[in-house]
């Protein structure tokens, strides 16, 4: 039996501390109670367990003594406001009267990614929530990451859980019938943490290492839990994304394209799992558009080089994507893929379409990707003037650089 320390109890707490928390939402009904009835919970394993041995479930031992703990706390608040007083009574009746349901644990942390995920909620809400109470990342690290002054992030999550009880939004994993409303916001949510990870929106660092694997556990989660095509789906993406990522930085931190990427760095295991999940996803005929866009990335995965491609694959790939989900960003993308297979003038003739109509004016990538296919063809103005917009636009160090060398090498030229 392991000696019970602080280190030890440290190692408890990452492994365990969501899971109680979960479950302590759910038999609490509040947040903020419940991270408190945590801690109190895990500062009574330090006192007793050195003495009294290691319970033979650690992590009942932790609901039930944390749910006491709340309980406690709540007679304590009640000599100075009554309005506790009900609130601890009805806890305690439960507790006498076995109302308690049986529920397993992995259930309560599906209900709570589906709670801070509700659509009733602001999509910021729902991000900052989440990585806070499922992730356990800190309010510091979540405002860090999203380069958010930590007092606004702290006021989004309070405004986000006052929400939920407000509302009463419910703590359930929802039905069939709005099981596809609700599962598209947690999708959206775990993919918009993986974006920030994969390319980081601003800042000097491409790659957010931390959030990028927070949103594959989250997703690894998620399938474990509700083993829906599209979520699997999504887990593909986000792993078959990733297997690049020793590819995609120089050691001092500057992009790598695609094409100039050393394809024996990538994560041949990730990409392997990726492709599976795929297929699986595709074969059920209940995919959506993060299964689409998984078959873009296990198609270029697949493949020995940019000009081993399949391109006319990834075009008729984005075809259906846009079908499904019309959106400007995947115009641009399904531009770029049309200029590699019918070469860069066709390209460009669709990007400049789409900025005639004015989508993507102000989007960096699609300057970028205009100023490179101009560079193709040989138009070194039209490419310098579209390289330094590019550059106007761009946040983001590693980004900045790159734009930066190539209009160093049109001078140069």
């Amino acid at each position: 039996m392991p000696t019970v320390s602080q280190a030890w109890l440290n190692d408890l707490y990452q492994a365990e501390s969501r899971r109680v928390l979960a479950t302590l939402i759910r038999l609490l009904g509040d947040f903020d109670l419940a991270e408190e009835a945590l801690h109190d919970a895990f500062a009574a394993a330090l006192t007793q367990w050195p003495d009294d041995g290691i319970p033979d479930n650690p992590r009942a031992w932790l609901v039930s003594t944390g749910r006491f703990k709340a309980i406690d706390q709540l007679r304590r608040k009640a000599r100075f406001d009554v309005s506790y007083e009900d609130f601890a009574e009805r806890l305690e009746a439960e507790l006498v009267t076995g109302e308690e349901e049986e529920h397993s644990i992995e259930d309560d942390r599906l209900r709570l990614i589906f709670t801070c995920c509700h659509p009733g909620l602001a999509p910021g809400a729902r991000l900052a929530l989440t990585l806070r109470e499922v992730c356990g990342l800190s309010t510091e690290e979540i405002a860090r990451a999203f380069l958010t002054a930590t007092p606004t992030l702290a006021q989004r999550i309070v405004r986000a859980k006052a929400k939920i009880r407000d509302a009463g939004i419910p703590y359930e994993v929802p039905e069939a019938d709005q099981l596809p409303e609700r599962l598209e916001s947690v999708l959206q949510v775990i993919y918009l943490i993986f974006n920030e990870g994969y390319s980081a929106s601003t800042g000097d660092a491409l790659i957010r290492h931390d959030l990028a694997a927070e949103a594959i556990r989250l997703a690894r989660l998620l399938c474990g839990l509700l083993p829906e095509p599209e979520a699997e789906g999504l887990l593909a993406l986000l792993l078959l994304q990733d297997s690049r990522r020793a590819a995609r930085v120089t050691p001092d931190g500057d992009l790598v394209l695609l094409e100039e990427q050393d394809r024996a760095l990538w994560d041949r295991q990730q990409i392997g799992e990726g492709s599976n999940l795929v297929l699986r996803a595709l074969a059920s005929r209940r995919f959506g558009p993060y299964t689409l866009q998984a078959a873009i990335a296990a198609v270029h995965a697949e493949a020995d080089s940019v000009e081993a491609t399949d391109w006319p694959q990834i075009v008729g790939l984005y075809d259906a994507l846009l079908a499904l989900t019309p959106s400007p960003v995947i115009e641009l993308n399904r531009a770029v893929a049309v200029a590699m297979r019918d070469g860069p003038g066709e390209g460009l003739r669709l990007i400049d379409t789409l900025l005639a109509r004015g989508a993507l004016t102000d989007y960096h990538l699609s300057h970028a990707a205009r100023a490179d296919l101009h560079r193709r063809l040989g138009r070194k103005d039209e490419a310098r003037a579209a390289y330094q917009r590019a550059l106007e636009l761009v946040q983001q160090g590693p980004e900045q650089r790159f734009l930066t060398r190539r209009l160093a090498e049109l001078d140069a030229d």
